[in-house]
């Protein structure tokens, strides 16, 4: 069984282990907005307590942090160095820490305390679900995992309210895989539907899926039959299908 925490970007995948999943911490992004001129202190304190608050109340068997835990790259920030260590190692007190590495990622296999398990960036796979990042092409046995789960987008979408002022939401997106993308890539026609999971950290930009955009994010977008794509809200609300919602919003700015 996989379902999402309600009010919270989590998932917890059931199978004879009970996986909660978190993806894109982007720890250390403070150092980035202080390098542009934005001061603010850092998050990383929070984020470990909200997420020891849900281990507290969940108690899954593994953490699956699936990629970006820190943010700065190429370089590692003095803030990350400091934090990154130190966040992984309490968590690991509480429950197994399992990293699937995401392009932010640089260096962080050697900052990772004892204990925790990086994975390979092209993903693994676990009671028969396929886990990756989303910035590169997932493993051969991953894909054939058919049910997939990926960050990597912040997920989102743009909504107008009735005053007209437009708002972001984060989302889950569920949808198809693209048979013939997969053939293209690996030789061979595959089934299968993924989960995209929305950014823990709020302080994430997040990409709009009812928006068109020329931004690259990796090979993902690739593999997913976004004209099939089910939206949700973090608090469950099944928003619909994307194409009608991207109607929806292009109606609304008339």
């Amino acid at each position: 069984m996989i379902a999402p925490i309600f009010d919270a970007p989590l998932l917890l995948v059931e199978g004879e282990q009970r996986v909660l999943v978190a993806a894109d911490l982007h720890l250390g992004l403070e150092y980035e907005m202080w390098l542009g001129g934005i001061c603010i202190p850092s998050q990383t304190a929070k984020i470990l307590d909200r997420l020891l608050g849900h281990l507290a109340r969940i108690k899954p068997d593994r953490l699956l942090l699936l990629g970006d835990i820190k943010h700065n790259v190429p370089r590692t920030s003095w803030q990350e160095k400091k934090e990154v260590p130190s966040f992984l190692r309490r968590l690991s007190q509480e429950v197994r820490v399992e990293i699937v590495p995401g392009n932010h990622d640089s260096n962080l296999a050697d900052m990772a305390p004892s204990g925790t398990c990086v994975r390979s960036a092209s993903g693994f796979v676990l009671d028969k679900v396929g886990y990756f990042h989303g910035h590169t092409w997932p493993d051969e046995k991953v894909m054939r995992a058919g049910l997939l789960v990926a960050g990597h987008l912040h997920p989102a979408i743009k909504l107008k309210d009735p005053l007209g002022s437009t708002q972001t939401h984060h989302v889950w997106a569920r949808a198809p895989l693209l048979s013939n993308a997969v053939e293209r890539q690996y030789g061979f026609p595959l089934e299968g539907e993924i989960v995209i999971v929305p950014a823990f950290n709020d302080l994430c930009g997040c990409l709009p899926l009812n928006e068109p955009s020329d931004e690259l994010r990796g090979p993902l977008l690739n593999l997913v039959d976004l004209d099939r794509a089910r939206i949700y809200l973090l608090d469950g609300t099944d928003v619909g299908l994307l194409p009608k919602i991207t109607k929806s919003s292009k109606e609304g700015q008339r």
